[in-house]
């Protein structure tokens, strides 16, 4: 019975990295192709909601890096891993809130600004 439990553990454990590594691969993926369609925009001078689309992005890929991180705590055997994976997940979540945030406000921003060119 030990040696089924140390085999479902090492199964566990190939599961929760297989899918961390897709979830960061996820993650980067979006995070390039955003930057890549940004630049790309910026360059034919398409600056309109430029700054919002690259921050729903960044936003995106933080979301899966976490995703990862969340993931990872699965597998983790010792306190100290546990409280830097914990440190991690709170800087990447402090660092969603905040482009979440700037995100609102760009969204403010153009709609005050369509608001304005209707008026006149």
């Amino acid at each position: 019975m030990h040696a089924f439990i140390k085999i479902i553990d090492l199964a566990l454990i190939n599961i929760v990295e297989l899918c961390t590594i897709l979830l960061e691969l996820f993650g980067i993926a979006v995070l390039v192709y955003t930057a890549i369609k940004c630049f790309l925009r910026w360059m034919k001078k398409e600056n309109r909601n430029l700054r919002l689309t690259l921050a729903e992005g960044i936003a995106l890929s933080l979301e899966f890096k976490m995703g990862s991180e969340v993931l990872r705590t699965v597998v983790v055997r010792e306190w100290e891993e546990l409280l830097i994976l914990g440190a991690v997940i709170l800087l990447r979540g402090l660092l969603t809130f905040l482009i979440h945030w700037e995100i609102k406000e760009e969204n403010k921003d153009i709609q005050e600004q369509e608001e304005r060119q209707k008026a006149e």
